[in-house]
């Protein structure tokens, strides 16, 4: 889903569905039938005297405002809701949830399913994507990747109402802010006869159709590519497709760039060297022994530009240069793993699956808490760290790769059991 946080959040990827099934068993121990319709009571009250008049204000008429809401309860099976009345609390198992390693994010399985259907829905829609290709200057492999990473191209089920998931999640979400600026959006989509009340399905985040795509990259990304009347991204692969090539571009996609290499990085170079803040000509990182996989150069053209290194498991797995394009597909989901699956299930597209030529290390195991209290620790003797969400970011991992130089030991820029203790 367009618009994401590191690790799963912003949106679509809110979306840790362990957790959102861990959240329903304590759902349903605090919401018994007479809560329930307590609750129900309170969110009547809270649409007529709250979110109406802003509706109002913002041009929505009381005749779309009632046919979005019409039989719309809150939906208690949703993950993040605090019930009213109560404050926000992280759940043990969610504290206690381990990280696992990031080499099991590219599972064979699920990066192939990616990779063969792209390859069967290049074939089939050829033309449509080569006249994409020509008007956005986003390469057709990189929209497959999305399309198959996000719905399966399409064949994953939208089965829930979005105003009930976007309202529920407003009314009484830990996030209520964003998610009401989502319902608006929402809301002026049916306000402008852009989709019938009808059609918005959505996950259980609130991202619609296929692109999954919030209500408001929706009102400022999807184009009706198919030129029917309308855009429609729950059953027009053109207007699918071109409404992802339409998100990138706005995110500023370098046309005739890719997302990236993989290389590797002599212990000579540090890992801390990592980041989108610390870039250099491709042409400085080579100089620096840098070197592409299996002897290849980089491209000519690419020498003089700029690139970042990127190690998502540290010294632990596969590094790569990867150009402001990878930053791009960020923006689709901003986790550092999502995107390079999407260069990577693009680049087997393209080319043929061949899997990564560095190895995954046995890393990850660590409880969640256990990484927040590190991440806490190094920010207390004046990392950044990003945040400390136990989840380690490119931050995280390069603040552990200086604190690591700075006491002699050898910089691995990942997080382990050894550094939790150190650092406690």
């Amino acid at each position: 889903m367009s618009g994401r946080t590191e690790g799963g959040a912003t949106e679509r990827d809110l979306r840790k569905l362990s957790f959102a099934f861990l959240l329903v068993a304590l759902i349903t121990l605090l919401a018994t039938p007479a809560s329930a319709a307590k609750i129900d009571d309170q969110f009547r009250t809270w649409l007529s005297k709250d979110l109406w008049p802003e509706a109002d204000a913002k041009g929505i008429s009381r005749k779309t405002f009632d046919a979005a809401f019409d039989g719309v309860k809150p939906n208690l099976k949703l993950p993040d809701l605090v019930m009213p009345g109560k404050k926000a609390t992280t759940p043990q198992k969610q504290h206690q949830a381990e990280f696992g390693s990031p080499g099991a994010y590219f599972a064979e399985k699920t990066v192939r399913a990616v990779t063969a259907g792209g390859r069967t829905h290049a074939a089939a829609n050829a033309r449509t994507i080569a006249a994409i290709e020509k008007r956005y200057g986003v390469p057709g492999e990189v929209l497959l990747a999305i399309w198959g990473r996000e719905t399966g191209f399409g064949a994953a089920k939208m089965p829930y109402d979005a105003f009930e998931v976007l309202g529920t999640k407003a009314f009484m979400a830990t996030r209520k802010d964003f998610f009401r600026t989502e319902l608006m959006a929402a809301l002026e989509i049916i306000e402008r006869g852009l989709a019938p009340v009808g059609a918005m399905k959505s996950s259980w985040a609130g991202a619609l159709g296929q692109p999954q795509f919030m209500p408001s990259s929706f009102l400022n990304h999807a184009v009706d590519f198919d030129e029917d009347g309308r855009v429609d991204i729950w059953n027009s692969v053109p207007d699918t497709l071109a409404s992802i090539a339409n998100y990138l571009v706005h995110y500023g996609w370098v046309k005739g760039r890719g997302w990236g290499f993989e290389v590797t990085v002599p212990e000579a170079v540090s890992c801390s060297l990592e980041g989108p803040d610390q870039g250099k000509r491709i042409s400085e990182w080579a100089d620096m022994g840098i070197k592409r996989v299996a002897a290849r150069p980089f491209p000519a053209r690419e020498l003089k530009a700029e690139g970042f290194l990127l190690m998502p498991a540290g010294r632990n797995g596969p590094a790569f240069i990867v150009t402001p394009n990878f930053y791009v597909l960020k923006q689709y989901n901003t986790s550092d793993l999502y995107a390079l699956f999407i260069g990577h299930g693009a680049d087997r597209i393209a080319n043929g699956d061949s899997n990564f030529s560095g190895r995954w290390g046995a890393v990850g195991g660590l409880h969640r808490s256990d990484i927040a209290t590190l991440q806490r620790a190094l920010e207390a003797e004046g990392h950044d760290v990003g945040s400390a969400d136990g989840l380690p970011g490119f931050k995280t991992r390069r603040s552990i790769g200086k604190w690591q130089a700075r006491n002699g030991r050898a910089a691995t820029c990942f997080p382990d059991a050894d550094l939790v203790t150190a650092l406690k």
